[in-house]
């Protein structure tokens, strides 16, 4: 068979079932073989980043391996944001490229560009497919490299004389490379639940790797086992409810909670599960370790000690640890009732909180997301990506379940939630989607909207608009300097509710927050109506600031704290 049509029967057989790309010469072999063989359907994006970007939202949403697709030159150099976002935040996915003809590549052939070397640096695996026999195996392994481990991006790129050529494959006798689960030392296990009982103030820091290695139900069956608070990062926000009487918030220098940063400060130990220990996150590191001991779990060996060396590190897969963790607990005897630990973080989680409440016209931020919180259930899926509101999100938002809650964290690529949305609304389509974006991140790959009107795909967008670049403006006040981040103009800068209409959408401008209930209403509605995107646009007083710090001991707060009764 031609040896993309085999490439077509991998694909389906490792559980792609749509794929994002765009066409162009140099890959028209493989889209030749998708439209004979069918069964992957295919959506025609307006730029190739965005393929990536669907690729990944539909990746986070099922766990499945992602597949975006371009074709040579420009097209795989557009998809190196996407690859490095995935590669960052621990996504699978595949990026399959076209290329020119194999004997042309020295000779600066037509869109001819060595995307393998460009893409090395931001996958876990860049190969350049040369013999049309090896395409079922790279393909093969290209899926299990993207699964295994820390999960990440793989990049194939396919010259188009070898993708025309004929192959030997019978996909009747062929099955997916197995991925090898990564158990835990058991003596490792056995110190690291001596140092938990040892601890009088312990917590769990649940990072991505919880969500990605489905151990929330474990997480949630330890903590409870042990009554031991438990806190999120920005990537693992949803891997227990924020409701449960053991979540303690989150902590950092910008997403994160008061109650959160003083309960950690207060704590003797951490368990991190799975937690890359980012910047914004621990802000300065000797206020954020102290002299509390840490255990680091994580599937990566390197992980472990890159930032700072810990009392104990533990290789593993989450899930796999936390299940010989409780089997062990369980096996001595162990059961706790919440003791004063847990009564003092859940006063901590009482007291130190912030303002939502607010009426104040322009909009405060704040009060965009208790209406969220108070709309939307623990169902719906976020996506949000980078700016003063990814960071209010992380204050503000609540997240009630795994996945619901998806965000770009450590790349931080403007543009991310529409194409993101449509990923998501794809791997889940009968589920509610809505994206939380800012006024200048929109416009980035804005273009993407004619995708999701042209292939039915509803969801919601709310945007927080200050007219600002309103995360560098605040970055920028100790340089004492308001400069070139203003992009304001006539009445209220871009029109995008125009914008939405000239996609065939929808939108609708909101300047009190009273009427920020009754337009999330219309616009759930709307989208279900037109089956297309659906804008609120909420116009945000301009020169806000979002608490942030240098240290998680020192975060400044800019607005009216609640009043302690």
């Amino acid at each position: 068979m031609p040896a993309m049509n085999a490439v077509v029967h991998v694909m389906r057989d490792e559980g792609v079932d749509v794929a994002f790309g765009c066409p162009g010469a140099a890959i028209l072999p493989l889209y030749k073989a998708m439209e004979e063989l069918g069964g992957i359907e295919h959506l025609i994006v307006r730029h190739e980043e965005g393929a990536t970007h669907m690729a990944d939202g539909w990746a986070r949403t099922n766990g499945r391996v992602g597949v975006a697709i371009g074709t040579s030159g420009p097209a795989g150099t557009n998809m190196i944001t996407g690859l490095y976002t995935a590669m960052a935040d621990s996504i699978p996915m595949i990026v399959i490229t076209g290329q020119a003809v194999s004997s042309k590549l020295h000779q600066e052939a037509f869109q001819a560009v060595d995307i393998v070397e460009i893409a090395k640096p931001v996958t876990k695996w860049a190969v350049q497919l040369k013999e049309a026999g090896q395409a079922p195996w790279i393909f093969r392994e290209a899926f299990r490299v993207a699964r295994s481990g820390r999960p990440g991006p793989v990049l194939i790129d396919i010259p188009v004389d070898v993708a025309k050529q004929i192959i030997e494959y019978d996909p009747a006798i062929d099955a997916p490379l197995p991925v090898t689960k990564v158990e835990p030392h058991p003596p490792r296990v056995e110190r690291a639940l001596d140092m938990l009982l040892a601890a009088e103030r312990p917590l769990i820091l649940a990072g991505g790797g919880v969500i990605i290695g489905e151990a929330s139900a474990e997480l949630r069956e330890l903590a409870e086992l042990l009554q031991i608070p438990v806190q999120a990062t920005l990537m693992g926000k949803g891997s227990i409810d924020e409701d449960h009487p053991l979540y303690a918030g989150m902590t950092g220098i910008q997403t994160s909670q008061r109650y959160g940063n003083a309960s950690f400060l207060e704590s003797d130990l951490v368990l991190a599960l799975g937690a890359r220990f980012g910047d914004r996150h621990t802000g300065t590191l000797d206020v954020y370790r102290g002299e509390r001991r840490f255990i680091h779990v994580d599937i990566e060996p390197t992980q472990i000690g890159r930032v700072f060396e810990p009392d104990l590190g533990v290789v593993s897969d989450t899930r796999l640890f936390l299940r010989a963790l409780i089997a062990l607990a369980r096996s001595r005897g162990l059961s706790r009732t919440p003791g004063a630990w847990v009564s003092r973080v859940g006063e901590l989680k009482r007291t130190l909180t912030r303002r939502e409440d607010f009426d104040d016209i322009p909009v405060k931020a704040p009060r965009v997301y208790k209406e969220i919180n108070d709309f939307f259930d623990d169902e719906t899926y976020f996506v949000t990506a980078i700016g003063l509101y990814q960071i209010w999100g992380g204050q503000h938002q609540k997240a009630g379940k795994p996945r619901r809650y998806q965000v770009c964290g450590q790349a931080g690529p403007l543009g991310w939630e529409i194409p993101a949305a449509i990923g998501v609304k794809k791997a889940a389509p009968e589920a509610q989607v809505v994206g939380v974006v800012g006024d200048y991140g929109f416009q980035f790959l804005v273009e993407e909207l004619a995708v999701a009107a042209q292939y039915d795909v509803p969801f919601v967008l709310v945007m927080l608009n200050n007219e600002y670049l309103g995360l560098i403006r605040q970055a920028s006040i100790p340089y004492s300097m308001n400069y070139e981040v203003n992009i304001h103009f006539d009445e209220y800068g871009t029109d995008n509710v125009k914008i939405m209409e000239a996609y065939g959408c929808a939108g609708r401008r909101v300047f009190d927050p009273a009427d920020i209930r009754p337009s999330l209403e219309w616009a759930v509605k709307e989208s279900q109506r037109l089956s297309r995107p659906v804008l609120v646009e909420i116009m945000i007083e301009r020169e806000a600031n979002t608490p942030h710090g240098p240290s998680i001991d020192a975060v400044a707060e800019f607005e009216p704290l609640v009043a302690q009764v």
